[in-house]
């Protein structure tokens, strides 16, 4: 320790040679006192251990000098207090500050006292000595830093129980807001030279704490280099020690949401060019620290936030994990090889039943955008296979009526559909997550699946040619109720039937038909079919099936 501190006074002594070797010999480097009196430096050694972080060094300072007897307990009471002096002290330092102001530089020794007035004005924290101060000395500092250092050291946070006190003596405090207005008063351009130092303007915010505004003006890529990588770097640091709301600065109106709201926007967007450019695993990392910001910062990943703030956060990640989970490799990700407990996701939802509850209601959004696949995957990992069968069929479904109407792609979909409906069902058969209640849903399912399947094949063989054998299919159909053994009595087909089975009916009307022109009927079996298929679509003419199939009944009849 006596090393460094040795080490430090070379330093001080070096720099007060180059800055004042054109004021004489100085006290430290007189080797003669009987000679002219050398510069008294007190005061600069106080001012610039204070400005570098010395504080004991300038209270060594001090107490050892016979110039600063006076101040030195001042001093010793700033720092311990942390600069809550109290109103006697300030009171103190502000005479000290009216009566050199009043005096004046002394001749022959021009600017060595304002650093002892700079150092009485820091002491006293009063506007109005700091106010008259800057404007009557308006050369004091050489630097942006100096006077921000300066201006950050006097200001002051006060109790009400103390402030009539201070208010009645006319030493109001110099407080954090007073320093903001000063400071907003001056466009950007202003600290930022035009754009050629464009980290000035965002390093005041940040020293006046102003944090909110610093990252939203570095967040605009200010710059040639842009800092938007900065803005939300710092955003997450702020956030997640929960003082952002605290950093809004003078004349904002923003609430805590809000501000905490616009750190989570920095973060999101941030993380969407990852998310973007296929890297699901930075993605999430940003997307995670943008939903935790949305909560309040670190309390929000222990839990201790208030009940707002966890809400938030959920939603927020339950939003962005949605995003992740839509993507080509986020459902590997976030739920592992297979189920959901391998992966990323239980990271974040630690429960069980939050898991299951999210991943059911991204596979609804899923369905939603029409993204079946994943949904029939998300739906197969929580163990919803009756669901994910059920999306199935209605694709199937819609792959069937696209091979009505020869669409290409239509039979290769369709037989993959039915692979992937045999494999949940096989999947289901030994799974022990589903209950007795699911396993009736998924037969159910099951039905509806080989009754679709039973529809492909019959198009398969009339568009092979083969138009008896389809149309004996289409008979054998115990939905449709063609049988022409089967007993006139009309039967409302449709009461049970799945809307999925329900949307091929009129094209299988339709091919049953045309087959029907290609046959002989020998025995009156074809007149009994196409009466029963013209009472079919008599009694469903509600539906507003397609004009061609009404035409195509009038013809047969």
């Amino acid at each position: 320790l006596l090393v460094d501190r040795l080490a430090i006074f070379k330093r001080f002594v070096h720099f007060f040679g180059v800055r004042l070797r054109d004021h004489g010999v100085l006290d430290f480097d007189a080797s003669d006192l009987r000679r002219q009196p050398p510069v008294d430096t007190t005061w600069q050694q106080i001012y610039f251990c204070l400005r570098t972080g010395y504080y004991d060094e300038a209270r060594q300072v001090a107490q050892s000098s016979r110039a600063a007897y006076n101040f030195a307990p001042l001093l010793a009471e700033w720092i311990t207090t942390n600069g809550a002096v109290s109103s006697e002290t300030a009171l103190t330092a502000s005479e000290e500050c009216e009566k050199m102001l009043r005096m004046g530089d002394r001749p022959g020794r021009p600017g060595y006292d304002r650093k002892k007035l700079l150092l009485y004005a820091i002491i006293c924290g009063c506007r109005r000595q700091i106010d008259r101060l800057l404007k009557d000395l308006p050369t004091l500092f050489n630097t942006i830093e100096d006077f921000l250092w300066f201006k950050l050291s006097a200001l002051r946070e006060y109790s009400s129980a103390s402030s009539s006190n201070v208010a009645n003596e006319g030493l109001v405090p110099y407080m954090l807001e007073d320093l903001q207005n000063y400071l907003n008063k001056f466009e950007p351009s202003y600290y930022t030279k035009s754009g050629k130092d464009p980290l000035v303007y965002p390093y005041i915010l940040l020293l006046s704490i102003q944090s909110l505004p610093a990252i939203l003006y570095l967040s605009k890529e200010v710059g040639e280099e842009g800092y938007h990588v900065d803005a939300v770097h710092i955003s997450i640091t702020l956030a997640d020690h929960g003082i952002l709301p605290e950093g809004v600065g003078s004349g904002q109106k923003m609430g805590v949401m809000d501000a905490c709201a616009e750190a989570d926007s920095i973060i999101r967007q941030y993380g969407s060019i990852y998310l973007r450019n296929g890297n699901l695993d930075l993605a999430l990392e940003y997307y995670a620290q943008a939903a935790a910001a949305m909560g309040g910062g670190e309390v929000s990943w222990i839990g201790q936030g208030n009940a707002d703030q966890q809400r938030q956060r959920s939603s927020m990640l339950k939003q962005l994990l949605t995003e992740i989970l839509l993507r080509d490799g986020g459902i590997q990700l976030l739920l592992g090889p297979s189920g959901m407990g391998e992966g990323e996701l239980k990271k974040y939802m630690m429960d069980w039943r939050s898991r299951q509850q999210f991943l059911l209601e991204a596979a609804h959004r899923c369905q939603e955008a029409g993204l079946y696949d994943k949904s029939v995957e998300i739906h197969k990992r929580v163990g919803a296979f009756a669901m994910a069968l059920q999306t199935v069929n209605k694709c199937l479904s819609d792959a069937v009526c696209a091979l009505a109407h020869n669409m290409l792609d239509g039979e290769s979909r369709a037989v993959a559909l039915i692979q992937s409906g045999n494999e949940i069902l096989e999947t289901a058969r030994y799974s022990s997550e589903a209950s007795v209640q699911d396993k009736d849903l998924i037969s159910e399912q099951q039905i509806i699946l080989r009754q679709l399947e039973a529809i492909l094949h019959i198009y398969r063989l009339a568009r092979a040619g083969q138009t008896v054998d389809a149309l004996r299919e289409t008979i054998k159909l115990p939905c449709l109720h063609l049988d022409p053994q089967s007993s006139n009595v009309s039967v409302d087909v449709f009461r049970n039937l799945s809307p999925h089975v329900q949307a091929c009916v009129p094209d299988l009307l339709k091919v049953a038909l045309n087959c029907m022109d290609n046959v002989r009927d020998t025995d009156g079996t074809l007149r009994a079919v196409k009466s029963k298929i013209a009472n079919l679509v008599a009694s469903n003419m509600s539906r507003n099936w397609p004009q061609d199939l009404y035409q195509k009944v009038a013809q047969c009849i």
